[in-house]
């Protein structure tokens, strides 16, 4: 799967496509352990299984990553999640955004398959990781949803509730702390702001509070007929 990302003068200074032959959802990524085993315990009471790890590495279909402004889902039973996205890209590592967009009624029977099921975007954009790997902790994840016919603030929160990416990626690749060429990693998201839910629309950032520079995307959702 090719990804494009456009110049962005000092932080990518130049157009950049990579191949990515390998995708990666990290889950499960939180940096507090009592936390996650809380928010394990809430989700199994909803009947979604206990991982059988923490972090937990989905392999997801790499046709899966999109750069599209458009998705399409089958049935009113999914929802977005912003997460930061690293990648290799002629020897050094960017990052970028995406969304983990999951079924939610099939993550009750299988959470792999429901992040299989679903498209993820993918920002346009990226920064070189070694830009903002000095204040990494302090960047902030958000992302907004449709209600009511106005925009609401649905998640947000700084990168330092989450595990560092060189830590997911030497838990995926046995030690190994760099990314082998063309692998891309999601690396985990934040609590949804009032509980999780569906919308037609889903706004994602990355922010830099000392660059006070963002990554941003958005994208539709369509909904198609789930037909039994």
């Amino acid at each position: 799967m090719k990804l494009s990302f456009s110049p962005d003068a000092g932080v990518q200074p130049r157009q950049l496509v990579v191949d990515i032959d390998t995708f990666i959802v990290a889950g499960w990524a939180g940096r507090d352990l009592a936390a996650i085993e809380h928010h394990i315990q809430e989700l199994e009471a909803l009947g979604v299984p206990r991982p059988s790890a923490v972090p937990l590495y989905y392999r997801v279909a790499e046709n899966q990553l999109t750069q599209a402004p458009r998705i399409q889902v089958v049935g009113p039973h999914s929802s977005g999640e912003v997460e930061t996205l690293v990648f290799m890209a002629d020897g050094q590592m960017y990052v970028s955004l995406t969304s983990d967009h999951t079924d939610r009624k099939l993550e009750s029977h299988s959470v792999a398959l429901s992040k299989q099921l679903c498209a993820k975007p993918v920002a346009t954009a990226a920064w070189r990781f070694a830009d903002v790997a000095d204040h990494w902790d302090e960047l902030v994840i958000r992302s907004y949803i449709q209600e009511d016919g106005k925009e609401v603030l649905y998640q947000e929160g700084a990168l330092d509730s989450l595990r560092a990416p060189s830590d997911l990626i030497a838990g995926y690749q046995s030690g190994r702390a760099v990314l082998a060429p063309g692998c891309a990693m999601s690396c985990g998201t934040v609590g949804a702001i009032g509980g999780i839910r569906t919308s037609s629309s889903f706004s994602m950032e990355l922010f830099d509070p000392r660059t006070r520079r963002s990554l941003r995307h958005r994208y539709a959702i369509d909904v198609l007929p789930e037909i039994a």
